[in-house]
């Protein structure tokens, strides 16, 4: 419990992702009711991204990147190159790419397919992120 609810960080990083995944988990149950899936996209990229930031904060993504650069501290916790960061990155591209997407859609159905890959990507970094934070 204490890699989930140590410090505030932790503490507020995992509400947060419980409430990202309860926010994909209840559109898509209620994915019948929804008229205006640009509006969930919308918040799924703006909340992600918080969710994200936070995230990288607390696994020290920053130190790494500057460990690599020069040195100068520690890193954090996962490698530069490595199979967190590396899907990490391939989950951001599919969140990239659905938040062009979805805006330029034509139809509610094209919004709510780009709404499904953007969450997937989300998922794909969540889960491969705690996962690895479980294997430490």
């Amino acid at each position: 419990m204490k890699l989930y609810f140590g410090s505030a960080v932790t503490t507020a990083v995992t509400l947060m992702i419980a409430g990202l995944l309860g926010f994909i988990g209840c559109t898509v149950w209620n994915r019948a009711a929804i008229q205006y899936w640009g509006r969930r996209s919308a918040f799924l990229l703006i909340f992600g991204l918080v969710v994200c930031c936070f995230a990288a904060a607390r696994d020290g993504l920053d130190k790494t990147i500057q460990h690599a650069i020069d040195g100068s501290c520690a890193p954090g916790v996962f490698p530069l190159v490595s199979v967190p960061a590396m899907v990490g990155c391939f989950g951001a591209a599919l969140i990239f790419l659905a938040a062009i997407a979805a805006p330029l859609a034509k139809t509610q159905h094209t919004r709510q397919i780009w709404f499904y890959v953007m969450s997937g990507g989300a998922l794909l970094k969540i889960l491969t992120m705690e996962i690895s934070r479980l294997l430490l």
